[in-house]
């Protein structure tokens, strides 16, 4: 019971700072449509809010197992550890966030082959993109990058406090991307993924849905042709064929026959020039 209490009280904190800041945030931007705004985005709000008090809350200490797994069980060669306690922090840090994107980058395309899609479509969902869309994920998808995200990680031997640094850093970004705000945030915009290219990553268009994986920089997007410019498509339609649903509807989405049976799923956007 303590440890759900203590993740109970991480995810209030997060919701209480996330939610005024992004809700100040809104006022200030929407003022007199902030309403409409508020009615478009409720239903699905819930939803996210209701998985996302399901994954850190009640199944958080079954993540913890696997992730202190790896961190017990990672032979990491002293050299690199030795190397980055010599290091200064603050390019201990940035390395760990990039290093950590590149992971969650492949991480985040392999989640959209067939094999996988099931379990990732559930964020992709949101018809009305919004902060807390970065909290929809399925039970099953959670877990899956709890396994892939850190092992990494630990094995080239980052210090805990800068994979925890750089965890806080990419959350916060996380929070931003998926934020319903045009912003390609100019020159900044070329090397950090931006609102609205993480916009056209949920777009409702499977040609175009999967470029942007990035969660924080654009580097590994521009270097294995994946990074498309966000310009043209800026307050894109969101989400998916096969429609939203409610949380006890998307806990069971993975395992509607439709998924198994579907002889396309969105992979990977068409090559072209603007890749």
């Amino acid at each position: 019971m303590e440890t759900i209490a203590h993740h109970a009280l991480m995810a209030l904190t997060i919701l209480a700072m996330a939610g005024s800041l992004f809700g100040a945030l809104a006022l200030v931007l929407k003022r007199r449509a902030i309403g409409k705004a508020l009615m478009r985005v409720h239903g699905e709000f819930t939803t996210n809010l209701a998985l996302m008090l399901f994954n850190v809350v009640l199944l958080a200490p079954l993540f913890a197992m696997p992730e202190g797994f790896i961190r017990n069980h990672i032979a990491v060669m002293p050299a690199m550890m030795a190397f980055w306690s010599n290091s200064y922090d603050v390019i201990v840090v940035a390395v760990t966030v990039l290093v950590s994107d590149f992971v969650v980058y492949w991480r985040h395309r392999a989640e959209h082959h067939p094999m996988l899609w099931p379990i990732h479509a559930t964020h992709h969902a949101d018809t009305a993109l919004h902060w807390l869309s970065v909290q929809r994920k399925h039970p099953l998808s959670k877990l899956f990058s709890v396994l892939i995200d850190v092992w990494i990680l630990f094995l080239i031997g980052f210090p805990e406090w800068a994979i925890a640094t750089a965890g806080v850093l990419r959350s916060w970004w996380a929070f931003f991307i998926h934020a319903d705000v045009p912003w390609t945030l100019g020159l900044l915009g070329k090397v950090m993924i931006s609102p609205a290219a993480h916009r056209l990553h949920h777009i409702r268009d499977e040609a175009l849905m999967g470029a942007n994986y990035g969660n924080t920089v654009t580097l590994w997007d521009r270097l294995f042709g994946t990074y498309r410019d966000p310009a043209p498509h800026l307050n894109c339609e969101t989400g998916i064929a096969e429609g939203t649903r409610g949380f006890l509807g998307e806990l069971g989405r993975p395992f509607e026959r439709r998924y198994w049976k579907r002889e396309s799923t969105p992979l990977e956007p068409k090559r072209d020039a603007a890749a």
